[in-house]
């Protein structure tokens, strides 16, 4: 049986090294975050040439940074305004950093086909990154895009999710040989 190992037991690795890079790669994303909520559109400062934008079900993949403006930046800003991006966590590991947090708005545009509320929602997100040659290369997304739509008014689970569970409404199924 082969002992399961990480980088760290490498006598390759070097902690200072890898914590610069860490850093390096923060830099890379809080720059690229920086400009975006102050409207910039310079995309390509912060985005590398083979840039993908990888999103959960209903969010779709953007291959390039013209795909992911024109097929996911501008339709968001569209359906949202007054955006308040609050990430609550970062963290860096060498090439890779991510994120949580989520951003309160203002359903003011067509969004799935639901028209304009005028409510102030909140949409959860993760977003992981890898950096390469000081700019992100891959973005994977998830945005909690059933809260938003439960916010609109639309059940996505039809009544089905599990929090019926946790409220006492439904009783959860067990295998039958645990």
């Amino acid at each position: 049986m082969t002992e399961k190992t990480s980088r760290f037991d490498d006598p390759g690795f070097d902690p200072a090294v890898h914590a610069r890079l860490s850093a390096e790669s923060l830099a890379v994303v809080q720059r690229m975050e920086d400009a975006l909520a102050s409207g910039s559109n310079d995309m390509g400062a912060h985005f590398h040439g083979d840039f993908r934008w990888i999103g959960n079900c209903g969010c779709g993949l953007k291959e390039g940074v013209d795909a992911f403006r024109r097929n996911w930046q501008l339709p968001f800003r569209a359906a949202f305004s007054d955006r308040t991006y609050l990430t609550e966590r970062f963290m860096a590991d060498g090439e890779w950093v991510s994120c949580f947090g989520h951003i309160e708005a203002t359903h003011s545009g067509v969004f799935m086909g639901i028209e304009p509320t005028g409510k102030r929602i909140r949409i959860p997100y993760i977003d992981f990154w890898m950096i390469r040659d000081g700019k992100i290369v891959d973005n994977w997304v998830s945005v909690d895009f059933a809260l938003v739509l439960s916010q609109l008014g639309r059940d996505v689970f039809g009544g089905e999710g599990w929090e019926a569970f946790d409220r006492g409404e439904k009783t959860p199924p067990t295998p039958s040989a645990i």
